[in-house]
């Protein structure tokens, strides 16, 4: 069973998982709910369909050709130093890390290339349709990142007696995002609480290797 689940078998079978996970998602959300429609799970925990041009957590810093195509450099990239590491041995943990972060990257990427052909668009008043008669909302590469889990953990108002913020209303945590987000942002955060060292010998091993 070792020999089988070798550390690339283990690359390909997150990448594969994840992918497949995050776009069933989004395209149940896009083909079920009015943009904006928002189902209540728990006080602290919302379905909100929304879709951004932008980066993860609804950042939109960029023009959205240049982000589907820095998203795309991106994935190569992390991608290379993936097969890297696995012909490196690295830790099976640290080759999960980089897989959900190459997987999380390339999710975002089949939205931002393919969903603005694919889909009409998504209103207050009309749920998308999966291959329109009328075509796409979008040309290829411009399509929106469909987003979906909000957590307001705390949402109240800031006391009256604070300066500046006084009354003002505050929500903790307030991002939109979605299954594809959620495994960067793991795969990150295991990478630098449990792997720092290990990534940064690994990447100057890669470095001279190539």
């Amino acid at each position: 069973m070792g020999k089988f689940f070798t550390k690339g078998r283990i690359a390909c079978l997150i990448i594969f998982s994840v992918l497949v996970i995050d776009q069933i998602i989004k395209i149940w959300i896009k083909t079920h709910m009015y943009w904006h429609e928002s189902i209540r799970i728990t006080d602290w925990f919302y379905i909100y369909f929304t879709e951004n041009s932008g980066m993860a957590f609804g950042m939109e810093i960029f023009a959205k050709l240049f982000l589907t195509l820095f998203r795309i450099a991106a994935v190569t990239v992390i991608g290379w130093f993936l097969y890297k590491f696995v012909k490196q041995g690295m830790k099976t943990g640290f080759i999960i890390c980089v897989s959900l972060v190459l997987t999380g990257a390339l999710g975002n990427i089949v939205d931002s290339v393919f969903y603005g052909v694919l889909f009409n668009e998504s209103t207050h008043s009309q749920i998308a349709s999966f291959m329109p008669e009328g075509g796409g909302y979008a040309p290829w590469f411009h399509g929106k990142v469909v987003d979906m889990f909000y957590f307001p953990i705390i949402d109240t108002n800031w006391p009256a007696w604070m300066p500046f913020v006084g009354g003002e209303h505050f929500i903790f945590f307030s991002p939109i995002f979605n299954f594809a987000d959620a495994a960067i942002s793991c795969g990150i955060i295991a990478l630098l609480l449990f792997y720092g060292k290990d990534f940064n010998d690994a990447y100057h091993a890669a470095i001279k290797k190539s």
